[in-house]
Order: structure tokens, then C-alpha cells, then sequence
């Protein structure tokens, strides 16, 4: 979250992230009337002028208690239409248990798949490989690891790779990913580096996309790893356990098969 404004919001609500608990019905997310509409820009311009320097983007009319949502930096929050009150957490469905907040989350960020630079990943291929992931990831990061292991289970699925090391985090991830890039075999490379912690017999030296794959990150805003994006463009961090890779992998070609035959 952008610096000034997390240390105001703070203050606001005296570091309290507050989750809010309701039963709504479904589609009940967005208003489509003028007058939310107007109310919404009201909204953002009011969060700009009390948060001088946050970026505030995807304000809309939100269907809980009447307040309006808005993305702050990859955080959704939720305020009152005077902006004098701001809620930071998730809004649950109480009866299906869901979290309407990152489904909504998911909706805002979702990025153009096929607009992702696929040639710069290293890319592993299992079973038929029809599904697709891309998976940002960090050489020296736990987290990394644990998914790698998590996706032993996963089959008919190419996986995308992108190297990108956190340098505050891991200073010496950047040369880890560098030797890995430049070896004969880089998906030998990767799966052995993270079985024993072998890497390649290089001084990684090559042309490498670190640089051009951290100003992706940062577009992005991935500021952890792993970050995974799906095929319909759901962009979700986190070291996933199996069943829940497969039960995204299967809503993401849902969405595009529904996306596909709309376009007919």
C-alpha cells in the first residue's frame, strides 16, 4: 500500500482491519444507476483530497450498507459516500462462506493473458498442457518452493515461469536465477535447483529478462512471490495448495469458454 496513505488510513481506523460479514444476493456488487455513478466520482475525488498521493482507481457503488468500493495500490476498501469512514478487510457471504471482496478483487486486476511475454518465461509442459499458468516466482522464496511442490500433483497444465527475484527479501536470488536462465535446460535447471539446490554449471553471464520481467512485476504490482495468473487473467498471490490449483485452473477456462461464446 502506498506509504502516506497507509500511515493516514491507519490513524483512521486506528489499525484495525475490520471484515465486514453479510449474506447478499449475487450481482449485487455493482449499482448501475446515474446517480451512483456520479456519487462514485464525488467518491474519488474526495479520497484523493484526503489521501494526498494515493492512487485511487474502480470506485463504484458496492452492494454493502451502501458504501462504494475503491482499489487503493491492489488493496479494495470500502468507504461512505462523504469519505468519512474507511473499512479495510473482506465482505463474506455468511451462507456460501465465499469472499466476495477477492472475488471482486480478482474481476479488477485480471490482466490480458495472451498480452503476457510467454518467451521470456521458462516454460514446463505436463500432460497435455492445454491449461495454462504463469507463475512469478523467486528462487530463494519458501513460498516459491512449497508451491513447486504443490504442483507435482497438478497434470494437463504448461506452466509459465517468471524469474523474478526480491532483492530486499533474497539478495542473492537474482544470481540464482540468472545461472538457471542461462543453462542449456532451463526446466532441468529450475525442477533441480528446487530438488537439492544444484544449480547449473555456468557463471550467468547470458542475456537474461530479469529486468524486463521486474518492470512487468512492478506494472503489475506484484510485490510478493508466488504470484500466479491464470488464463482468464485472475492474478492471485500465494503458495496455493493442490485442490485449490485445480479449482482455479478449472474456473479459469470456465471464464473463457463463457467469454468465448459471448463473443458469438
Amino acid at each position: 500500500m502506498h506509504t502516506t496513505f497507509g500511515r493516514s488510513l491507519r490513524r483512521l481506523v486506528a489499525g484495525a482491519a475490520l471484515g465486514l460479514l453479510a449474506a447478499l444476493p449475487a450481482g449485487a456488487q455493482t449499482a448501475g444507476k446515474a446517480g451512483d455513478a456520479a456519487e462514485a466520482v464525488k467518491v474519488k475525488q474526495l479520497l484523493e483530497e484526503r489521501f494526498p498521493g494515493a492512487k485511487v482507481s474502480n470506485v463504484a457503488k458496492s452492494g454493502y450498507f451502501g458504501l462504494y468500493e475503491a482499489l487503493f495500490d491492489g488493496q479494495l476498501v470500502y468507504t461512505d459516500p462523504n469519505v468519512k469512514h474507511v473499512l479495510i478487510g473482506s465482505v463474506y457471504d455468511a451462507t456460501t462462506k465465499q469472499n466476495l471482496s477477492e472475488e471482486r478483487l480478482r474481476k479488477i486486476n485480471r490482466v490480458a493473458f495472451d498480452s503476457l511475454p510467454l518467451d521470456l518465461a521458462i516454460k514446463k509442459v505436463k500432460g497435455n498442457g492445454t491449461r495454462k499458468l504463469v507463475v512469478f516466482s523467486d528462487a530463494d522464496c519458501p513460498f516459491c518452493a512449497r508451491l513447486e511442490n504443490e504442483l507435482k500433483g497438478v497434470d494437463d497444465v504448461t506452466v509459465y515461469t517468471f524469474l523474478y527475484p526480491i532483492d530486499q527479501l533474497h539478495p542473492d536470488a537474482a544470481r540464482k536465477s540468472k545461472i538457471i536462465w542461462c543453462a542449456p535446460d532451463r526446466v532441468k535447471a529450475w525442477d533441480e535447483f528446487y530438488a537439492s539446490g544444484k544449480l547449473p554449471d555456468n557463471d550467468g553471464t547470458c542475456d537474461t529478462p530479469l529486468k524486463t520481467l521486474q518492470a512487468l512485476g512492478q506494472k503489475m504490482r506484484v510485490n510478493a512471490t508466488p504470484t500466479l495468473v491464470f488464463a482468464d487473467g485472475s492474478v492471485i498471490p500465494g503458495a496455493l495448495p493442490r485442490q485449490r490449483l485445480e479449482t482455479e485452473l478449472a474456473q479459469a477456462e470456465a471464464e473463457l469458454k463463457k467469454a468465448a461464446t459471448a463473443k458469438k
